[in-house]
């Protein structure tokens, strides 16, 4: 049959699967958007206030229902306020598809009106990015996209069209889709074998995982090897949802932002396992003290990743489902109760606690922990940036699949309220729950818009201490407490700006109040933003300085002004 490219473009969305796309309209994609209209029964478009928050629910979408997010944005500002977008789910390995339109062919090149080489700009944040040129290509390179965004090691992929080339007309037939095959190393078998030989030897081994274990869909395998291996687990950022976090093995995240009990292990340990993760900066602290003398074996599908952070002695390169699911078979039920009772003794000696002078204080873990209660750990989270990002890693007890969003690797603020958007558009029957702080909402705060424009029942939790916190905190430990402008004290009241956007309004101020607030938002069933008014000196511990040592995080901060 003969289609448009516009239609062309929509009937290979439909060929992968897409019933959602997130977006804003323009002049280059007028054509798009058309056949968006004309199959609006079929797919469903969630128009944004702004598309880097767009690009941000894609991501979000894609994070929490393991499916490929789409986005489109117009030529020129519109496909550049994509970037940050893009870049974010770049860094953290995210599938998503972005489609751009730009001017006609002929005035490519021209510095025409709302021209930019986006595939020019995008090309170091995309797995692989296309300018389509033929109308007769288009329809392959849609479903190349989407084959290469989910191949391997996820990311994001671009497809940039012309206007021209969403109105030309030419044949089309509709192709099944390319299956994709586990990304095996060469000799996976043999390092499968060899891994298995050196934990067994092992005394003391400890288990880090990252986000590469939730994009394999490895979760069922990862927890049951953690039950053979018998050891403590740690979780990066990324990897929250690898693993109940409810387990007894469980001992919090490991780096600047990590537990004293991982650091412990870390240093105590004689075998450290780490699977899906890349030895962030952020992780490792620094690199040449980072467990020193210890064995070293790396589970990653990327073999780029092998060696470049940190000399590993062993690689396992391939596919975590099936490599863990390997290990599940070759590997002998272990036990190290002498090693497990340290670790356990550590947890008791090194609680993660917030102390508040006054009874009635609000603090960030009170408020968390009783989110987590409320919502048996269930809820979908997603994050803007910040210590409040921190704060929900260490005191939500993440217990479900894919049911955190966050910037890991980028550290975007303003990711989150978009990010929460595609989240609930995914999980319809999930509790949405996004976690700000007063900087990064002032960044996004436009898309309650969206919220109440959908009527998504989402809960927008703005930790408010009036100040940058994170950077604050910084400037308090090694710049003399010099608060370079971090001190924002907006005189924004949140109730009404809540109500002029067409949402529920709710505030928090003292500790009484949290948990009615918390369980009228959850129950209420509609958009609401809850003002939660903190302590500007709250800080986020336990921290590790700059070039420190992983195994020397600082446990508190004297506040004395």
């Amino acid at each position: 049959m003969k289609l448009n490219g516009s239609d062309i473009i929509i009937e290979c969305l439909l060929e992968q699967g897409v019933d959602t796309v997130f977006g804003y309209p323009g002049g280059a994609v007028l054509n798009i958007y058309d056949a968006l209209y004309k199959y609006s029964d079929k797919i469903t478009h969630i128009l944004t206030s702004h598309e880097q928050n767009a690009a941000h629910a894609a991501d979000g979408y894609s994070r929490t229902t393991g499916r490929t997010g789409v986005v489109i944005a117009t030529s020129g500002p519109g496909a550049t306020n994509l970037v940050t977008g893009i870049a974010t789910a770049y860094m953290d390995s995210i599938p998503m598809v972005a489609i751009t339109g730009n001017v006609t062919t002929s005035l490519l090149g021209l510095d025409s009106f709302q021209e930019v080489d986006i595939t020019g700009i995008t090309m170091p944040i995309t797995k692989h990015n296309y300018i389509v040129k033929d109308v007769t290509k288009l329809a392959d390179i849609i479903r190349e996209a989407f084959f290469i965004a989910n191949d391997g090691r996820k990311g994001p992929v671009l497809i940039d069209i012309p206007k021209d080339i969403t109105a030309a007309v030419c044949e089309f037939e509709h192709k099944p889709l390319k299956t994709h095959d586990p990304i095996l190393g060469a000799d996976v078998e043999n390092e499968i074998d060899e891994a298995v030989r050196l934990i067994k030897e092992a005394k003391k081994p400890f288990l880090y995982a990252g986000g590469g274990v939730v994009s394999a869909e490895a979760r069922e395998e990862f927890a049951k090897f953690a039950e053979l291996l018998d050891a403590p687990v740690s979780l990066s950022l990324m990897g929250q949802c690898a693993l109940d976090n409810r387990s007894e093995r469980y001992v919090g995240m490991l780096g600047m932002h990590g537990t004293k009990t991982a650091s412990l292990a870390l240093s105590e340990c004689d075998l450290l396992i780490v699977m899906g993760s890349r030895f962030s900066d952020r992780v490792t602290c620094n690199v040449n003290t980072f467990a020193p003398g210890k064995k070293i074996i790396h589970f990653e599908i990327d073999p780029a990743e092998i060696n470049k952070n940190i000399t590993v002695d062993h690689k396992v390169v391939g596919d975590l489902k099936y490599v863990l699911g390997q290990m599940n078979v070759r590997m002998p039920k272990l036990s190290h109760p002498e090693w497990m009772s340290e670790v356990a003794s550590w947890k008791k000696e090194y609680p993660l606690v917030q102390v508040a002078n006054d009874p009635e204080a609000v603090t960030p873990q009170y408020v968390i922990e009783t989110l987590d209660e409320l919502t048996d750990g269930k809820a979908v989270i997603s994050t803007e940036v910040g210590q409040h990002q921190m704060w929900i890693a260490e005191y939500y007890n993440f217990k479900s699949a894919r049911s955190h969003a966050t910037s890991g690797g980028l550290g975007t603020m303003g990711y989150g309220l978009g990010a929460a958007i595609g989240s609930k558009v995914g999980n319809p029957d999930k509790v949405v729950v996004n976690a700000a702080g007063d900087g990064s909402f002032y960044m996004n705060c436009a898309e309650l818009s969206t919220l109440a424009k959908y009527q998504l029942p989402v809960i927008e939790l703005v930790f408010n201490n009036s100040v940058l916190g994170m950077v604050r905190q910084w400037q308090r430990l090694f710049y003399g407490k010099r608060f370079s402008q971090t001190t924002l004290e907006k005189p924004t009241d949140f109730d009404m700006l809540a109500k002029a956007f067409g949402i529920e309004g709710m505030t928090i101020t003292k500790k009484s109040e949290v948990r009615d607030v918390l369980k009228k938002a959850i129950e209420c069933s509609k958009p609401v933003l809850i003002n939660c008014i903190i302590d500007k000196d709250i800080n986020v511990l336990p921290m590790v300085p700059a070039g420190a040592s992983v195994a020397e995080p600082i446990l508190d901060i004297v506040i004395d002004d």
